[in-house]
């Protein structure tokens, strides 16, 4: 129940605004003079709200109902809201140059005539500080402002009282903590030249560039203080960088009824070379696909923002379609452009050795191929979160252009897309629609000669549930998964919180292999099932079950994923 009765003619925006800041209890009143105290407190708490409401001209009366415990009441007449009327910055000496006194006026942003709320004043000082500040007045203050309630004519004046202080222009970067980071290096990620006005943006995107190279534990970017300025008057800005652990080893595993167990494992050193370079080696067991490689990361290559990746590995892959041992190496360059958008491009050779069954025949047929391929990737990320998104959206286009020799020769361009969305309901985004849309096809390969490894399957925990690993899609005359050169899949979630850290799914997912470069409606499988999720933290645990709407021979009657993140 209110701590105290609001009586009066009020706004309703006002009376609840009123009656949340006098709030609650679960006590009753014992005797009048705890009645007439909380009437008191109350009543100062509708003051409180009334003027930064803009209404200074109130009448506020605190009493009491009858009775040895009565209620507390406050009675409340706001009289006339006052509004803004010749709202003014005053520039302290030395003042800004005209641009940024305009640019200043302008953020401001007060409309006369609007409600002189209170919010509104300190609102209106933090933009014009901003807005100096970005105009490289580093040093701008707020000195006490003015402020005139004029009960005349009902209105709120504002002054505003700017202290800017003297443009400030940059020198180069000051690395203050030690650690295994060479100095010439962080110089090159620098966004500004000796002697360019000082822009809070840039020691903000230095600052990005930093953490994004995932080597730090802490990282803190600030301009230097006046007294370290140049004899030129330039100051530098500082640097601070916390490294992280040199080495670390993690482990992780997944479990699916059509894919077995798998494990991973890696094993990681940080900034051997003082560039904030990443060296991994990875290692994974599982039923279908094992391997054991190393990737190097040089991040802000050559340029910021630009990441090179090289990679070796060695594999075996055993699925239902096909079985694959090689080795392979690759090269890519990853350049981001705003905060969560990827353009990556390179190239990758293998040598491998891959055993399948002839289409017509189904003899087993040994292929020792060479395998050079090109990438395209382009990236697009506008969701909340990378392992449990609410909101948002995600789309990703992939070419892949390749030529094939030794056993076959043989050119071909792969194509895939897939575009994701979140939209989320209720409060908190307790309940959360997900979907998702791939498409892929190949230009310049058909079956059977472009190699099975090289195909585009459909089915398991990634694509569609309810089916085993490879099993949707066209099949040899003995179960055998053929693959294909063209595939479609879709999904759509609805993730719903039920309480603490756990959530429940109900999806429905479908997909299609197609021997042409369009999948046909002749093609399609529908899978459908229920899950839950335990959030971890950082990302949910999901464990699924699926059933096959379109149940052919060989398929079992369910399937049951297990894995971290979301599906998709």
């Amino acid at each position: 129940m209110a701590k105290a009765s609001v009586q009066g003619d009020l706004p309703d925006d006002l009376r609840e605004a009123i009656a949340r800041a006098i709030g609650e209890t679960g006590r009753p009143v014992q005797n009048r003079f705890e009645a007439r105290r909380r009437a008191r407190d109350a009543g100062e708490d509708a003051i409180a709200v009334l003027r930064s409401e803009g209404y200074y001209a109130y009448d506020v009366e605190a009493d009491v109902g009858d009775g040895d415990a009565p209620t507390p009441l406050v009675r409340i007449e706001p009289g006339p809201r006052f509004t803004f009327a010749n709202p003014k910055i005053d520039w302290l000496n030395p003042a800004p140059d005209e641009d940024t006194q305009t640019a200043g006026l302008k953020a401001m942003a007060i409309t006369v005539g609007a409600p002189g709320r209170a919010a509104d004043v300190l609102a209106a000082e933090g933009l014009i500080l901003a807005t100096v500040q970005q105009r490289g007045y580093a040093d701008a203050e707020a000195e006490e402002r003015k402020v005139i309630v004029d009960h005349a004519d009902d209105s709120v004046r504002p002054t505003f009282r700017i202290a800017a202080g003297e443009l400030v222009r940059l020198d180069g970067l000051k690395l203050i903590t030690r650690g295994r980071t060479n100095p010439r290096w962080l110089e090159q990620l620098s966004t500004w030249k000796s002697g360019d006005v000082y822009d809070p943006e840039d020691v903000a995107e230095l600052e990005r560039r930093l953490l994004d190279t995932g080597v730090y534990e802490a990282v803190t970017v600030a301009l230097a203080p006046k007294s370290d300025a140049t004899e030129a008057g330039l100051r530098p800005i500082v640097v601070s960088l916390s490294d992280r652990e040199r080495r670390t080893l993690e482990a992780g595993a997944s479990y699916s009824t059509s894919e077995g167990f798998g494990l991973d494992t890696s094993w990681t050193r940080y900034n051997i070379l003082g560039r904030a370079d990443t060296l991994k080696a990875v290692a994974r067991v599982s039923t279908i696909d094992s391997r054991l490689g190393t990737d190097l990361s040089l991040p802000h290559w050559r340029r910021p923002q630009q990441t090179l990746k090289l990679s070796a590995s060695a594999y075996d892959r055993r699925t239902d379609a096909y079985d694959e041992r090689g080795v392979g190496v690759s090269a890519d360059i990853q350049r981001r452009f705003g905060k969560t958008s990827y353009l990556t491009y390179g190239g990758a050779l293998d040598f491998s050795h891959t055993e399948e069954k002839q289409t017509t025949t189904l003899n087993p047929l040994g292929r020792d191929l060479v395998i050079l391929s090109g990438l395209g990737v382009l990236s697009l990320d506008r969701s909340n979160d990378p392992l449990s998104p609410t909101r948002g959206w995600r789309l990703d286009t992939r070419l892949e252009p390749t030529l094939i020799a030794g056993d076959d020769t043989l050119p071909y361009l792969k194509v895939e897309s897939q575009a994701t969305g979140y939209l989320p309901f209720g409060e908190a985004a307790r309940t959360v629609f997900a979907g998702r849309l791939k498409l892929g096809t190949m230009v310049g390969g058909m079956i059977p000669e472009v190699p099975a490894s090289r195909r585009f399957y459909a089915g398991g925990g990634g694509s569609v549930r309810g089916y085993a690993y490879q099993a949707v899609g066209p099949r040899l005359s003995d179960n055998t998964p053929q693959g294909g050169v063209s595939v479609l899949e879709a999904s759509v979630e609805i993730r719903q919180r039920i309480r603490g850290r756990w959530s429940a799914v109900a999806f429905v997912d479908a997909g299609a292999v197609g021997t042409d470069q369009f999948p046909t409606g002749k093609d399609l499988s529908t899978g459908a099932g229920l899950g839950v999720r335990y959030d971890l933290g950082f990302g949910p645990i999901r464990a699924d079950i699926a059933v096959p709407l379109d149940q052919r021979s060989g398929d079992a009657g369910f399937q049951v994923y297990i894995s971290i993140g979301q599906s998709f």
